[in-house]
């Protein structure tokens, strides 16, 4: 019998290569595919691009329902049961010729992503590991980055290989490294129920550890709720949409797709470091200082995508680096801020609607700035308006978490 020790060392283990083939092979990467199969199928990018649409509508949806489903079925049916969603979309993808059947396969990854993805994570973490859930959500959700740099470095020579259908190869790839890791999922995770709002309680009360928290029929009550769900709408909007299309546009820009690799694989690893880095300061710091950092990074990734030419390749480095800073407002922040604003009570609940309102985001920026694109041949003049909408959103997340944290205050202080 392995000790509990074990168990939630091999758990997190899992969870990390979850994260590193799941999101680093599949998702990451969407990017340099986009070119090549509108290309080799003759689409426009729009309507290609509606195929990211289905997946985020899907994810939304899921994650309605996630806290129920966890509730049902437990943490270890479900991430099989995305597992077998991935592997069955990424086939599909190798066998496509036509448009409807990536619309099809995009809805099956929606459903993967989210019983593989973020929330899934977030649910583990807070069973096995309450104590800070910052560093430890950031250490697994960093093999995002380095997933995604070692498969940008492994998919890019067979899309752009010299074979109009290359595209076909890597999918075929990507489907036996999931199949392999499903393996060890099926011998070697373990469950680990808990009741309804009953999530173990961390030890020392610090910075970074969560509290009780407020039932979820209060938290929808409250005016902060509803700003802070539009704040993550509109993240998921800007960084998805800009993100979605970054690694084309720097093609399109004049940047050799050798550079774009380049820049794609320093943004990876780069986003490796920032995640484990945005979970220990969020531990050390703070929700305010971590959320105003990322926001800003945010802003300056885009600002510098908006003007990068082969004249200011420079600037797809700073792009790269700051988006590596930004990305965690779409992984490990969503656990963070559901966790820090509104507790542990209703943690699975509200952590499944942060995330499907966030994917609702991209559902709809990603279509949003290809059709800049078609309309003007360009992403240069729909690049400038999300980097408003960020500023924005960073200010009006400072009036939340000052909102929340007066909820917290006075919810403990009643306990206590």
């Amino acid at each position: 019998m392995r000790s509990e020790k074990t168990k939630k060392i091999v758990n997190i283990t899992l969870c990390f290569l979850m994260i590193f083939f799941c999101l680093g092979f599949v998702s990451s990467n969407k990017g340099l595919y986009l070119s090549a199969i509108c290309d080799a199928l003759h689409v426009k990018r729009t309507v290609f691009s509606l195929s990211s649409s289905f997946r985020f509508i899907t994810t939304a949806i899921v994650n309605v329902f996630f806290g129920a489903l966890v509730a049902k079925f437990g943490t270890k049916k479900l991430i099989l049961i995305g597992f077998v969603f991935l592997i069955s979309c990424v086939l599909i993808e190798s066998l496509s010729g036509v448009v409807w059947l990536f619309y099809l396969s995009q809805i099956l990854a929606g459903i993967g992503f989210s019983l593989t993805g973020t929330g899934m994570v977030g649910c583990v973490v807070s069973r096995w590991s309450p104590e800070n859930k910052g560093t430890i959500m950031g250490l697994i959700l960093c093999a995002n980055g380095a997933g995604g740099a070692l498969a940008a470095q492994i998919v890019t020579p067979l899309i752009y290989g010299g074979d109009p259908f290359g595209y076909r190869d890597a999918y075929r790839l990507v489907a036996i490294l999931l199949s392999t890791l499903l393996l060890f999922m099926i011998f070697l995770f373990r469950e680990k129920k808990v009741a309804p709002g009953a999530l173990p309680a961390a030890g020392k009360k610090k910075r970074g550890n969560g509290w009780v928290g407020i039932p979820f029929e209060e938290a929808i009550r409250k005016p902060c709720f509803y700003l802070a769900l539009v704040c993550i709408f509109f993240t998921g909007f800007c960084l998805q949409g800009i993100n979605g299309i970054a690694q084309a546009h720097m093609k399109d820009a004049g940047l050799t797709p050798e550079f774009v690799a380049a820049m794609s694989t320093i943004s990876m690893l780069a986003l490796t470091g920032s995640k484990f880095f945005t979970g220990i300061l969020y531990d050390k710091a703070g929700l305010r200082i971590t959320a105003t950092i990322c926001c800003s990074a945010a802003i300056v990734c885009m600002l510098a995508l908006a003007v990068v030419s082969p004249q200011r390749s420079s600037l797809a480095v700073v792009y790269a680096i700051a988006s590596s800073i930004a990305l965690p407002l779409e992984t490990v922040m969503l656990p963070l801020y559901a966790a820090d604003l509104f507790g542990d009570h209703s943690f699975d609940k509200i952590m499944g609607l942060f995330i499907s309102v966030n994917t609702a985001g991209y559902a709809v920026g990603t279509p949003f700035v290809n059709l800049g694109f078609d309309l003007t041949g360009s992403y240069q003049s729909v690049l400038l308006l999300p980097a408003g909408i960020m500023l924005a959103v960073t200010l009006s997340m400072q009036a939340v978490i000052s909102a929340a944290h007066k909820i917290r205050k006075q919810t403990v202080t009643m306990e206590e």
